[in-house]
């Protein structure tokens, strides 16, 4: 069958999906947006089920583009063509690829997590801003992080900042949103080593053995971790700060730590 053909910005669709730029919208209509060609493509081999996808053939990259067209239309995904002036309505930021998707929004809890022995899981703590927390996903999909847990976030998981930023491995990574007082709970009950990333922690991380997995908790840039993770069986840990400086933003101190488990985990495998 044809492809329809969208002009009017003003088109039921469009507005429906423009919506979810908002999180409140997000929420009420269990919907996410996916802007794209490798987001929406992690998106697909994650087994995320979209419902909707706009192309704009004026903007779509080559050969790419056309194949991941084929591949919503295959999938049976209800594609539509839109106008260059509707699609810069639909797209999320500067980057314009030609195809923007919606898909029913992924649930995600602590028990659906799945782990492998001694796992490295970062947990984030009150994180704001979701380029932050995609540029984690990344670092952590990079680094071989076993799973990421927001506590308390201060924005949901799939905005779509957060999707661009992980250039949508937040899809691939094993991910939860749930609260800090459960996250600890679900970690001491798995027995998971823990480690606070503290600026006035006494122990640098590079002196830490990670070898046996554990989780490193982050919090946002203004005001840190809680003091729910002060406990004898947290270890708290810092970067060290040699200018004047006081903190890192989160998601490079997150790629540094992460890399640390890599390496220590590397040289001793066992």
């Amino acid at each position: 069958m044809p492809i329809p053909i969208i002009t009017s910005r003003q088109n039921a669709r469009v507005q429906r999906a423009v919506k979810l730029r908002d999180r409140r919208q997000r929420k009420k209509q269990n919907r996410i947006l996916i802007d794209g060609i490798r987001e929406i493509g992690h998106a697909i081999q994650a087994g995320i089920e979209l419902d909707e996808a706009f192309v704009c053939d004026a903007l779509l990259p080559g050969e790419e583009g056309r194949r991941l067209v084929q591949s919503l239309v295959d999938a049976g995904v209800e594609v539509a063509q839109v106008t260059q002036d509707v699609f810069m309505k639909l797209a999320f930021g500067q980057r314009t690829e030609g195809v923007v998707a919606s898909a029913r929004a992924p649930f995600h809890d602590l028990s659906s997590l799945r782990l492998p022995p001694n796992p490295i899981v970062a947990v984030l703590e009150n994180i704001e801003k979701p380029g932050n927390i995609g540029a984690i996903a990344r670092s952590a999909d990079a680094a071989g992080v076993a799973a990421i847990i927001v506590a308390d976030g201060r924005t949901d998981l799939f905005n779509p900042n957060a999707i661009r930023a992980s250039l949508g491995l937040l899809f691939s990574v094993p991910v939860a949103e749930t609260s800090a007082q459960d996250t600890l709970d679900w970690l001491r009950a798995h027995a998971i080593p823990m480690y606070a990333a503290r600026p006035d922690a006494d122990r640098i991380y590079s002196d830490v053995d990670f070898s046996a997995g554990g989780a490193i908790i982050l919090g946002n840039e203004a005001d840190g971790i809680s003091c729910r993770w002060i406990g004898d069986d947290i270890r708290p840990v810092r970067l060290p700060m040699l200018g004047i400086a006081d903190s890192l933003n989160v998601s490079v101190a997150a790629a540094i730590l992460f890399y640390e488990t890599l390496r220590q985990r590397a040289k001793n495998p066992g």
